[in-house]
């Protein structure tokens, strides 16, 4: 039998029950084949069952089939074990297009082993051999395969650049340097490839400290992600213990709760992994960048070396501050706090009024953040001094020198140049005030009423003495 152009391997043709290479091979009316034995022992077992089977395709057969021998493929079987397995050929040490070819080979080229940067010229494993058993050429200094050998060559003199010019910043050869770069700042190439080296190695010293301790401001938000919502988990937990005792009640406001909750935990996690991402992006960008200085700095092609190092770009700035602040831990147990003193008033809180159960917000810290809770103050008239002009719809009072003619009314400040405001302000309050000689006179009610004599008030006004100006905070006297 002569041997086909395919490479056929005997053990594919194997015995599905014992996985072994056929033997005295005999195919059932399915067209499965089987070694001789494996097929009688596999339908005695059947026969208790009467219903014999092809153990691949598991077609049935009624009475047990008879087996027929498979001369065809028994045949086959026995020229393929005399053909031997062939490997395929290896090819693997020719240049492929991404690879540094043999400049010394003809035909198909070889790779290459070493470059040399004396010659020139790249050499495969057989043709290097002379620079490793003749004594002149042991003396060429050999590299790691490159494309770029030829950019070591002066244009103008065609001759191996191996000086650097400081005050052109570039590889020259020696007859540039006393051409048209004499006069300039010239050292070798290899001293300064020495001095560079050192920069990148500090270089690579301060990317790998910033790596450190971005992994580690990492860890720590990770570290508070983690506690926000265990602090989440928690405040869930214990109100929803609450709720359960007044669910007809305050179903509805249990679910606000939560989703509060969860909506800060939201917020709080959302900003900090903003954080991460940018932490990551940093990390994986100085990563990068320590691979190239890494990669560079074990170039031994001087030239080559002080080519790249001057294209290299600067580091993009970090949009954030070098140290990630964590600020201390304000999460959720307030809420539980808040859940169980409205337990103890609920019943006083349906029948009156609900107020909803807030979330702290973060402080504003900057103007336009205070602008946001700003309201509309007006001004009543029933409360005006006499010496108070009002205007602009009731939003400004100025000191006049006349009297200003109001009705009478019984909440009307005689004795102090003072108005209230017909609104209300209730928790936390801030004030932006010009300076100007005026003030601001924070009032609270007593049984409903304002009383100038009242010892629960108290004033902020601002003077002018001389060239000075001082701001001075008194309560109103009783």
């Amino acid at each position: 039998m002569e041997q086909r152009g395919v490479q056929l391997d005997p053990h594919e043709f194997s015995c599905s029950i014992c996985l072994d290479p056929l033997k005295e091979l005999v195919t059932i009316p399915c067209g499965h084949s089987y070694c001789m034995s494996c097929i009688k022992g596999f339908r005695d077992d059947e026969d208790e069952k009467k219903v014999h089977s092809c153990p691949q395709c598991r077609q049935t057969f009624t009475p047990r089939p008879v087996l027929v021998k498979n001369t065809t493929l028994a045949d086959l079987m026995e020229e393929l074990k005399k053909i031997p397995l062939q490997a395929a050929p290896a090819d693997h040490c020719y240049a492929g297009p991404e690879d540094v070819a043999c400049d010394f080979c003809t035909g198909r080229k070889l790779k290459a082993l070493k470059s040399c940067l004396v010659c020139l010229v790249s050499f495969c494993e057989k043709h290097l051999q002379p620079h490793l058993d003749v004594a002149p050429l042991q003396k060429h200094k050999l590299v790691e395969p490159s494309k770029k050998l030829q950019e070591n060559i002066c244009s103008r003199h065609d001759e191996v650049m191996k000086m650097f010019c400081r005050t052109d910043q570039q590889c020259i050869c020696y007859l540039c340097s006393v051409d048209q770069h004499k006069g300039h700042d010239t050292v070798s190439a290899a001293a300064e490839r020495t001095e560079r080296q050192t920069e990148l190695e500090l270089s690579r010293l301060n990317i790998q400290q910033k790596i450190q301790d971005r992994e580690k401001d990492l860890q720590e938000l990770q570290q508070e992600v983690e506690a926000i919502s265990r602090s989440a988990d928690k405040a869930v937990e214990d109100s929803e213990k609450i709720f359960t005792e007044l669910i007809r009640l305050m179903e509805k406001r249990r679910s606000d709760v939560k989703q509060q909750v969860r909506s800060q935990q939201e917020a709080e996690v959302s900003q900090v992994k903003e954080l991460q991402e940018e932490l990551e992006q940093e990390i994986t960008e100085l990563k990068r960048r320590d691979a190239e200085l890494k990669e560079l700095s074990h170039t031994q092609d001087h030239n080559q070396f002080l080519h790249s190092y001057k294209s290299l770009s600067p580091l993009r700035e970090a949009t954030h501050s070098s140290s990630i602040s964590i600020r201390p831990l304000r999460y959720f147990d307030h809420v539980t706090a808040a859940v169980s003193e409205l337990r103890e008033k609920l019943q006083d809180v349906l029948r009156d009024k609900w107020t909803n159960i807030l979330l702290p917000q973060p402080e504003p810290e900057t103007r336009d953040q205070f602008l946001k809770y700003s309201r509309q103050i007006t001004l009543n008239p029933n409360t005006v001094n006499t010496q108070l002009l009002l205007s602009e719809g009731n939003r400004r009072a100025t000191l006049m020198r006349e009297e200003q003619s109001y009705s009478s009314h019984p909440d009307r400040f005689s004795d102090w140049w003072q108005v209230l405001s017909t609104e209300s302000l209730t928790g936390r309050c801030d004030w932006e005030v010009e300076k100007g000689g005026g003030g601001v006179v924070v009032a609270y009610k007593d049984n409903n009423t304002v009383k100038e004599d009242s010892d629960k008030s108290w004033e902020l006004f601002f003077t002018k003495v001389g060239m000075n100006s001082d701001i001075t905070t008194s309560q109103l006297p009783s």
